[in-house]
């Protein structure tokens, strides 16, 4: 626990990453579910399982558009040996129920009419270009599952079920720009509201707003402040978080982002992101990403790809270190450490992670590369 002691914030200790994770994990539940709009709902994370509602198709339907034909009818059909068709077949477009004595739909070209009867020049297979009913989904089929995380083709096919509505865990999270802009705009506080909404939540961006007043009364699911969080005379973010909540680390054991800080005002967990880029970046990626997990019930994210290290890695014992790489052609090499300027983070493709028991890797090694948002 950290108090508001001293007039300047100092960090006396470094809190391991697997430590702060497993704070996270314990204190740290899914919100309540709400109800969404499916088709606006890319990013957000299912509370419950969605169920189709009624078989799609409903019929056996077209795949291209053609003619309608029973497969045993044309069995032979050859250009040499066309089999002659009295009615010819009904046209069909894609996307259109077949009749009850067709199984199959020929190419255009395939058939030539004339006379009301048909020529067919070519045989077909029993359910050739047919979509059957329930192709895509049987009434009663599970289409997404509880912790998934929504994207464009499942809001999609949510759209192609008729399902309007469904439940999700959407955490409204309050992102507060503390930092001091010398020259410029603030663009590190918009970037990490903007990750938030890639991982479910949904940003509240506090600009220009003093910490103290948001502290005071939060009225959020969490708190990401940006900024405030080092032992410069300007910086009070966590000696704030002290006075009107509690601070668990000041301090985290990764790099870059060592003077970040977690704690909670009463339920609302407070995640406090240094001031600089590269910095809130790799402290988002390694402890911010694990809380709106926890905020959103998602499942837990997929493993990176492993790809061979070009270049070796040296990492200081005792420090998760967060390093953002660049694919080659002999795999993936690292931008730097410690400190990454925006020339290397425009170059950087991914990351990877160091644990801090590793002295560093080696030239050849497997490292997994997860992905940058």
């Amino acid at each position: 626990m950290v108090t508001a002691a001293s007039a300047l914030q100092r960090i006396t200790i470094l809190a391991p990453l697997s430590e702060i994770l497993s704070k996270i994990e314990a204190s740290v539940s899914p919100v309540a579910a709400t109800i969404a709009v499916s088709d606006a709902a890319v990013g957000l994370v299912l509370a419950a399982d969605v169920i189709a509602p009624a078989s799609l198709p409903p019929y056996a339907i077209a795949l291209q558009d053609g003619w309608a034909v029973s497969s045993e009818t044309i069995v032979d059909a050859s250009a040499y040996a066309p089999a002659v068709l009295t009615p010819a077949p009904d046209w069909l477009h894609a996307g259109q129920a077949l009749p009850r004595s067709a199984d199959a739909v020929l190419a255009p070209d395939a058939a030539s009419i004339a006379n009301g009867y048909a020529e067919i020049h070519a045989s077909a297979a029993r359910g050739e270009a047919v979509l059957a009913a329930e192709g895509h989904f049987a009434k009663g089929a599970t289409v997404c599952r509880a912790g998934d995380r929504l994207r464009a083709i499942d809001c999609a096919i949510l759209s192609a079920l008729n399902v309007k509505k469904i439940s999700v865990h959407a955490p409204r999270i309050k992102v507060v720009s503390a930092t001091t802009v010398e020259s410029g705009e603030d663009v590190i506080s918009p970037f990490i509201a903007s990750i938030v909404r890639t991982r479910g939540g949904i940003p509240e961006f506090v600009r220009g707003a003093h910490v103290e007043a948001v502290f005071s009364g939060p009225d959020a699911d969490a708190v990401i402040v940006v900024g405030g969080s080092g032992m410069g005379r300007n910086d009070s973010s966590v000696h704030s978080l002290a006075r009107f909540g509690r601070v668990d680390f000041h301090g985290f054991a990764i790099s870059p982002g060592q003077t970040a800080a977690f704690g909670g005002i009463g339920a609302c967990p407070v995640l406090v992101l240094p001031g600089r880029v590269d910095a809130a970046l790799a402290a988002f990626l390694s402890v911010g990403d694990a809380l709106m997990t926890r905020l959103t019930g998602a499942r837990t994210p997929k493993p990176g790809t492993h790809v061979r290290l070009a270049k070796k890695v040296t990492s200081t014992i005792g420090l998760s270190e967060i390093i953002f790489v660049r694919h080659t052609d002999d795999g993936v090499e690292p931008l730097g450490t410690g400190f990454f300027p925006l020339q290397a983070l425009a170059r950087a493709s991914g990351w990877i992670l160091v644990p801090p028991a590793s002295e560093g890797l080696a030239a050849g090694a497997s490292v997994e590369v997860r992905e940058l948002p």
